[in-house]
């Protein structure tokens, strides 16, 4: 079995919306990767998805333990994702706190995950390592 791979948000929520523009995109993206590879979420891209779900029993039947392992966000990817929001800062940014990208990105990198998204630019940017999964 491959390497497992953390799922952006924008991901799950292409599928569970059916986005015209990206649904089907998403969809085959995820079987074809839970074919040979664990699925991994964590808090963040968790709690991003669970706006879309009046009820965490609702949320949980989308995002089954079965197929999506959970696992916490590594102290090591705080500071990491800390690191590249000084960078951002410097860049110009005007957030006060890091994005969730951010967290989640450093959690792929850290841990030596690939990551499926359809929002590479952010990652590629200040995470230039790590393996991306996007549409080209």
């Amino acid at each position: 079995m491959a390497e497992p791979v953390l799922i952006d948000s924008n991901v799950i929520l292409d599928v569970a919306t059916e986005s015209p523009a990206w649904a089907d995109w998403s969809q085959a993206r995820l079987a074809e990767i839970a074919m040979d590879s664990v699925l991994v979420i964590n808090p963040i891209i968790y709690a991003e998805v669970s706006v879309g779900y009046a009820r965490i029993e609702e949320l949980e039947r989308a995002l089954p333990p079965a197929l999506y392992r959970r696992q916490a966000l590594p102290f090591a990817a705080g500071f990491l994702a800390g690191k590249c929001f000084l960078q951002y800062r410097r860049r110009g940014g005007e957030r006060r706190a890091p994005p969730p990208d951010f967290y989640i990105g450093a959690h792929a990198a850290i841990a030596g995950y690939r990551l499926l998204t359809r929002d590479a630019g952010r990652y590629r940017g200040y995470f230039p390592k790590l393996d991306v999964i996007a549409p080209d």
